[in-house]
């Protein structure tokens, strides 16, 4: 199969161009090459895992991938995160905002921390390819230092965010955790040769951003404690100002998202707890926080419709879908009448219907790209543990931004995946059945509004319904 790159990226673009810059011998030969020219002659590129893609019809696709390479007379490969985007045409030479990147490279070089690579950029004209490679990005240039070990051990000493019960610490491994060049940076740091073993997590921000996530995030972690009835978040250790960056502890466990594989009792209390820490969390006072913005549900809508500009375009089968149900979401909204706290990074004033529907969107889609059962079940457990106390109102109104949210993540589903038409067709139907069930408890008309995928029956036509506008009140909450 040959596609043309300008109409792969377009904004006529199909899923079967965008997956062949991603799957197709050619492409992956091309990328393969410029990686293998970035590394000196004894080091052989292993194999690439595409861990994410972003693709923004008629502007470019970014892939984040991890590229494993071996250096001669060494056992096993070292992972490197490696960023990849397509432009078209006239746009290959935008740069992003902040130092330059050659003064960016040349330090990383300097520090060690571009090893084994020899430059940490390329680009590829023919293809409208940019490549970078971990620790480079021109808007975050402290990544590079904080991706020296020598650095990291200076900055966590000076802190308190690490080795403070060690004898003499000798060293820390550093490992990136999320690349995303211009947008955001984990880094994870684990002491060496350690008596105990220490782990902190480094999260990376430009401006201010960092010290009010650190306040937020500390304020959340001490309500918690008091109030989250044996639920606790992960409190900060320190803010340090100078490189942009919240340090956080390690916190030894598995996350729910693995823990769903092996659905039982363990696991629905788990799921319940976290229900009950959301509501803890909803009390918490807006003033503890401090002056945060706000965020209504028309700000929403309008995300999730930005976030899923993508699927219409690469599958219209649900631009029908996708157009009517947010349409159909706004008139069943209404203003709330108070504001509430919401997650810490990018915590805001806002519905708290807005997290419980978010929490049960993504126990949804988990479900649905695993193929897993127990789907109602977690759900239940989760609104069990949130419920005691919770207004009946806000627990309908979840329901409304659950289907908004299901529109808004169904982006997650892999672009690369070979069942991504089925899963994203199936999460935008759920997405449906969901709002459905929400006009029916309201009383308001469904079926002239009903969406169905193309190729569907159509459902019959009744004379008589009309559309309607129902308020969800939320007084007294």
């Amino acid at each position: 199969m040959t596609v043309n790159l300008a109409a792969a990226l377009s904004e006529q673009a199909t899923l079967e161009g965008v997956q062949w810059l991603l799957r197709s011998l050619g492409p992956r030969r091309a990328l393969r090459e410029q990686l293998q020219a970035l590394l000196p002659a004894p080091a052989l590129l292993g194999p690439c895992r595409l861990r994410q893609v972003s693709f923004k019809p008629g502007r470019k696709l970014t892939a984040h991938w991890d590229a494993l390479v071996r250096m001669a007379d060494t056992e096993g490969h070292r992972a490197r995160a490696v960023a990849v985007t397509w432009r078209l045409d006239g746009d290959a030479d935008r740069r992003p905002e902040g130092t330059d990147p050659a003064r960016v490279q040349t330090e990383a070089l300097h520090r060690g921390v571009a090893a084994p690579f020899r430059r940490l950029t390329a680009d590829l004209p023919a293809w409208g390819m940019r490549i970078q490679v971990s620790p480079l990005d021109a808007r975050f240039p402290q990544l590079v230092r904080l991706s020296d070990p020598r650095y990291a051990r200076d900055m966590l000493a000076g802190a308190g965010g690490g080795a403070s019960r060690q004898p003499r610490p000798r060293s820390y491994t550093v490992r990136s955790i999320r690349y995303h060049p211009g947008k955001r940076h984990v880094l994870r740091y684990d002491l060496c040769d350690a008596i105990t073993p220490e782990t902190v997590f480094a999260k990376l921000y430009t401006g201010e951003e960092g010290a009010r996530a650190f306040c937020v995030a500390r304020q959340a972690a001490d309500w918690l404690a008091v109030h989250g009835g044996g639920v606790t978040a992960a409190r900060p250790l320190a803010w340090v100002a100078q490189d942009g960056v919240v340090l956080y502890p390690g916190v030894v466990g598995i996350p729910l998202s693995e823990s769903l594989y092996r659905p039982g009792q363990r696991v629905a209390r788990c799921v319940e707890r976290a229900g009950a820490a959301l509501h803890a969390l909803h009390r918490l006072p807006p003033a503890v926080a401090g002056p945060l913005p706000h965020h209504d549900f028309a700000a929403e809508v309008r995300k999730a419709a930005d976030a899923s500009g993508h699927i219409p375009v690469l599958l219209p089968s649900v631009r029908g879908a996708i157009g009517a149900l947010l349409e159909r979401a706004e008139h069943v909204w209404a203003t709330p009448g108070g504001a509430t706290l919401i997650d810490f990074d990018g915590c805001r004033l806002a519905d708290p219907a807005y997290d419980v529907g978010r929490f049960l969107a993504y126990l949804l889609l988990w479900h649905v790209i695993h193929d897993r059962p127990g789907l109602t079940e977690a759900q239940d457990r989760f609104l069990v543990g949130y419920a005691p106390g919770a207004p009946g109102e806000r627990l309908l109104r979840s329901r409304l931004y659950e289907a908004v949210q299901l529109v808004k993540i169904v982006r997650r589903v892999p672009l690369a995946h070979p069942e991504w038409v089925a899963l994203t067709e199936q999460v935008i139907r759920r997405a449906q059945t969901v709002l459905h069930g929400l006009e029916r408890r309201l009383g308001v008309p469904t079926s002239p509004l009903t969406v169905v995928m193309e190729g569907d029956p159509l459902p019959p036509r009744s004379g008589t319904c009309r559309p309607g506008c129902a308020r969800i009140q939320s007084v007294g909450e």
